[in-house]
């Protein structure tokens, strides 16, 4: 009867050991679980957080390049109409020049200057002037009084062929072998790169070009 008493509570003891053994394995089991699935949720929280960053950034970049193709196309429009404004400019001068020349007195003194700078260029001492047709016509009378004290030493001779100019004069040795032209149109021509300057900064520089198309 002993013997089987003992026996029986060693049983239950085994079961009980075996209960709390299972117990606690159960509890690791779910703590272990729990672990995993907070630790899952981290992850899963940090990865949909770098998505997230990841598409802002690519976002931005998108955004960037596209105000940076903006910025881009409209200096490009800007530039196109800037230059179609100084061509526009430097196609009407001529017109603003032949204008000019309408104030007697200052275009004649004007024409003396530039015949005085081409003459001073020029070694020979027998030239010969070409005007336009306007010109010819005027200083046809005149020319011994208008031209006597341009260049001292050198005589000027008034072509009676006129050249095809808006104003100004072509001087050339009366070999023709050295030419300078002189005219409102060959002027423009030789100093386009400054006159291209100029316009540029008169029309958007803050500070203006002190240089001008006649000033030598």
């Amino acid at each position: 009867m002993a013997q089987e008493q003992l026996v029986n509570e060693l049983e239950k003891a085994l079961l009980e050991r075996a209960e709390k053994l299972a117990r606690e394995y159960h509890d690791r089991a779910r703590r272990a679980r729990q672990h995993i699935l907070e630790d899952a949720h981290e992850r899963l929280h940090i990865r949909e957080q770098n998505e997230v960053l990841a598409a802002q950034a690519e976002a931005e970049r998108l955004f960037r390049r596209q105000i940076q193709a903006r910025e881009l196309k409209l200096k490009g429009e800007l530039d196109k109409l800037r230059w179609q404004l100084i061509q526009s400019v430097l196609h009407d001068l001529p017109a603003r020049l032949r204008d000019a020349s309408k104030d007697q007195d200052s275009y004649l003194a004007l024409l003396r200057k530039l015949m005085a700078q081409a003459a001073n260029a020029i070694e020979s001492t027998e030239l010969v002037a070409e005007v336009n047709a306007t010109d010819l016509e005027y200083l046809s009378a005149r020319w011994k009084a208008f031209s006597s004290d341009i260049t001292p030493g050198k005589q000027i001779e008034l072509a009676q062929t006129p050249f095809d100019c808006s104003g100004g004069v072509l001087l050339r040795s009366k070999d023709n072998r050295i030419r300078i032209d002189n005219s409102f149109e060959g002027r423009i021509e030789r100093f386009q790169g400054i006159l291209l300057q100029v316009i540029t900064e008169r029309l958007f520089a803050a500070e203006i070009s002190q240089r001008g198309l006649f000033d030598d």
